[in-house]
């Protein structure tokens, strides 16, 4: 993995070095030192990140790590409390919903600017309009291969489907979208095709991003990959590829807190991308980073029992922080084609595997419980996962599996390779472990590839794989979220086209049947029920082998306040704040 090899001190001397007239235009007039209420504004939080990001255009996110950037440099009409994962506006103002809960008006916030960028006339960001949302969701119903988002729309805003249609092959439609209609300047409706009550959540995911016109014509799609230009807290100042991102703060963001403080109260944000979580631990323990995301496995034993001795969860003067998260790790395996067409082949799989050893003695317990059940996490409230059979280890079935899928003792069985990527050695221990139990519960063996994760993610999408290493974190607190990836509506019948997110190409139409009513009903109960039998669909087709179900060990720094963690590691850094306590150790080594 070449580009997560470079080390802090690059992405430093990057940082030091390196200047835009963007950044220089906008950090006028910062505010540093006491506010109102007893916050603080000033410093950078530094944080690593062990991947390096896909793409920063919205359209295009379909990673953790370029979702967890792009959330500080771009807006939506709405996004999530980072506390409570509720919906809350964003560029919207307000809203409202006609009697038939299908159409909603939604007022934007007045005097929002994008951020100062070349591609505007005199490099200043303009107000932000309702055109503004028309043209970023047309865009969503708009055919190209860079576009990953329009399932937010399909079958939901009216006319979307006929705009998606017709816009094939990079024609644009005659027509405009009957759900899109903008009122005013500041007011745009959007006409569903039947009552959504998850309507909100779309609408705060990566996919419904505003962005300005401009940007688009002077970078273009695939220029937007390492450009952005949003709304956020923080601009895009400076992208050394593969090393470091630097964000800074926005100084016309919209938002003031409580007390009428401008947010946000952070100068800039400092992403590294360390590939190995001995080095990040390191330089955490240094106080050269003010956040650690996962542990190095073999520390975390030693982190739990000091954390159990402690009244306050301060662990040597850091804090830890556990919370289970709505992510699931798991394997996928290639359904449409290759040796995994047979489905006993991926039942012998899923029933060979020890879970529970993988959870305790790889990964020394980092994990909420062993994969036993469906893609779902144990997190979500009124949706039992214990109704889903999935599968333990069971080495009589295994076999008897293996023998009916054609390879009896695993005589005859062919070369296949499980894709990974590292992630600190994490998953390729855990590759490891499960190469180790094919070969002893099924006399088969398999081949493992690492590989950095955009390639393990482009791989994915074209179908390039026999087993690919999966985690899917959600970016949005519900189920459906889970089973959305294995919808097989939108499945190409060609290769030669990238699919997404069912990457599987897994289909079935009785598993589509049940996730669409699941989509129609009138009460999360009900829409739970479907599905859950959907999920069970998923399991017996045993379509993907679930290891574990993850949970978020998080250390920061004493003086990191207002940073809450929670279940979908959904990072808004608004409101994040240094105490007085950094401050009087910055000053103490001048």
């Amino acid at each position: 993995m070449k580009h997560f090899l470079s080390y802090l001190i690059l992405a430093l001397l990057f940082a030091s070095c390196s200047s835009s007239s963007q950044e220089n235009t906008q950090q006028e007039n910062i505010p540093s030192g006491p506010a109102k209420g007893g916050v603080y504004y000033g410093g950078e939080f530094h944080l690593n990140e062990s991947e390096y990001i896909k793409s920063l255009y919205p359209l295009s996110i379909a990673d953790v790590y370029s979702y967890r950037v792009a959330c500080q440099i771009y807006e939506g009409l709405f996004k999530f409390d980072p506390a409570t994962l509720e919906v809350v506006n964003g560029l919207a103002e307000s809203y409202t919903l006609d009697s038939t809960r299908t159409i909603y008006t939604i007022k934007l916030r007045k005097g929002v600017r994008f951020h100062d960028d070349p591609c505007f006339p005199d490099g200043k960001g303009r107000e932000v309009k309702a055109q503004d949302v028309a043209y970023c969701f047309q865009r969503v119903c708009t055919q190209s291969s860079n576009n990953q988002g329009f399932t937010i729309f399909k079958d939901l805003l009216k006319g979307a489907n006929e705009y998606y249609a017709a816009s094939a092959g990079g024609n644009t439609p005659s027509f405009d979208i009957a759900g899109i209609k903008v009122i005013d300047d500041y007011t745009i409706q959007l006409q569903l095709t039947r009552p959504y009550a998850f309507f909100l959540y779309n609408l705060a995911r990566p996919f419904a991003f505003i962005y300005p016109r401009e940007a688009v014509e002077k970078y273009g799609e695939d220029g937007l990959r390492e450009k952005a230009v949003g709304t956020g807290p923080f601009f895009l100042a400076s992208i050394d590829p593969g090393n470091a991102i630097l964000l800074k703060r926005n100084p016309h963001y919209y938002m003031k807190d409580e007390h009428g403080n401008q947010l946000p109260y952070l100068h800039g944000i400092k992403i590294s991308f360390i590939r190995e979580k001995k080095t990040e631990y390191n330089e955490f323990r240094a106080g050269k980073l003010d956040m650690v995301y996962r542990l190095p496995t073999e520390r975390i034993i030693d982190f739990l029992m000091e954390a159990e001795k402690s009244e306050n969860g301060e662990v040597q003067d850091f804090i830890l922080d556990r919370v289970p998260e709505m992510a699931t790790q798991y394997l996928t395996f290639m359904t449409a084609k290759g040796v995994f067409q047979n489905k006993n082949l991926r039942k012998a799989f899923n029933f060979a595997i020890d879970r529970e050893k993988i959870l305790e003695f790889v990964l020394n317990g980092e994990g909420e419980a062993p994969g036993h059940h469906g893609i779902v996490p144990p997190v979500f409230k009124n949706y039992d996962i214990n109704k889903i059979r999935g599968y333990q280890l069971n080495i009589d079935s295994a076999q008897y599996y293996l023998a009916k899928a054609g390879y009896p003792n695993g005589n005859g069985f062919p070369e296949i390779t499980l894709q990974v990527n590292a992630e600190g050695d994490r998953h390729l221990n855990v590759a490891l472990e499960i190469q180790k139990q094919l070969q002893e519960n099924l006399n088969i063996k398999i081949n493992i590839e690492t590989l950095p994760f955009a390639q393990l993610l482009e791989n994915s999408l074209q179908g390039k794989f026999d087993l690919v290493r999966t985690a899917y974190f959600a970016d949005y607190p519900n189920p459906e979220n889970f089973l959305w990836l294995f919808t097989g509506m939108e499945v190409p019948d060609s290769f030669e086209e990238k699919s997404y997110p069912n990457i599987a190409r897994y289909k079935n139409p009785r598993y589509d049947e049940l996730y669409n009513k699941a989509l129609l009903a009138s009460t999360p109960e009900e829409a739970y029920r479907y599905l859950q039998q959907a999920e069970q669909i998923l399991l017996d087709d045993a379509v993907i082998l679930v290891l574990w179900y993850d949970e978020a060990y998080r250390l920061t720094q004493p003086y990191v306040r207002n940073f809450p963690n929670n279940p979908i590691q959904y990072r808004d850094f608004t409101k994040v704040y240094f105490d007085k306590s950094y401050f009087e150790k910055q000053n103490a080594k001048k």
